[in-house]
């Protein structure tokens, strides 16, 4: 069990684990009459992965929404960095170091591999569409720039070989690393990661589980993810969030977690 201290905690591996990063403040989530998420706290502290698994239905991707501000839970708390984050657009989120990658990937089919990435540093572009458009003073500083970042990431995930190749016409596994190359072109100090390995081959879960741990150790960025692979999360995860319809039923370590009888029940089916 990690000794968990309000400044943070050490791993079983000897990585130390910061303060609180984000919080979730009893959240509930309605659709109209319905109950996606019900009266859920838990933390996410910087320098873990943090896992949110559970059942189908469970209300996962809901609660990702919540933590990406998609969604603006109906009660309940988010804070971000030791204050309360009021409700703000995605894209303002985004500006405050927060990126994702999606269930369904959300690719431009047409465009190549590097213009895809280059779209990750749209939040870091501050000249005027004029100076963009005749490339010249900020704006051609700020290109070279941004291109350096993009470059950097896209050598670092290994796809150097399709930078100029149209995504459309790539396999589902390195359109998935494309859109984590993305994500990582914003330099997010939290990345939001829904279902990484969903539709992969083992070869390519152990490539994409790689390059999260690469991540995580070599740029420091916090990771939060949903994933359906249970030996992947206990694998990659420092700490494993666990919801069943909408509840929060577990909530540690993987081993706190495996060894938890309602999460053993939620994932088997069985009453008792």
């Amino acid at each position: 069990m990690n000794d968990m201290t309000h400044d943070g905690y050490v791993t079983e591996d000897g990585r130390q684990i910061g303060g609180v990063m984000m919080e979730m403040k009893n959240i509930t989530l309605r659709f109209g009459g319905v109950v996606a998420i019900k009266d859920i706290s838990f933390d996410i502290r910087e320098g873990e992965i943090r896992a949110i698994i559970g059942p189908n239905g469970a209300g996962k991707s809901s609660m990702l929404n919540v933590i990406s501000g998609f969604y603006t839970p109906s009660e309940g708390e988010v804070w971000y960095q030791g204050a309360t984050r009021p409700m703000m657009k995605p894209y303002e989120i985004a500006r405050q170091g927060v990126a994702r990658t999606f269930q369904n990937i959300a690719l431009f089919e047409g465009m190549t591999v590097l213009d895809n990435v280059m779209t990750g540093r749209l939040t870091k572009m501050k000249s005027g569409l004029l100076s963009q458009a005749m490339w010249w003073g900020k704006a051609q500083a700020e290109e070279i720039v941004n291109r350096e970042q993009v470059e950097k990431v896209i050598d670092f995930l290994e796809i150097q070989n399709i930078r100029k190749t149209p995504v459309g016409r790539l396999p589902y596994g390195l359109k998935k690393r494309v859109e984590l190359a993305r994500a990582l072109a914003a330099e997010p100090k939290l990345l939001l990661l829904d279902e990484p390995m969903a539709g992969m081959n083992v070869e390519e879960k152990e490539d994409m589980s790689r390059f999260i741990l690469d991540v995580n150790d070599e740029f420091g960025t916090t990771i939060a993810l949903i994933e359906h692979d249970m030996g992947v999360v206990m694998d990659l995860s420092d700490r494993v969030v666990v919801m069943d319809y909408g509840k929060k039923i577990g909530d540690g370590t993987p081993e706190e977690v495996r060894n938890n009888q309602d999460v053993i029940d939620a994932y088997l089916g069985v009453a008792h």
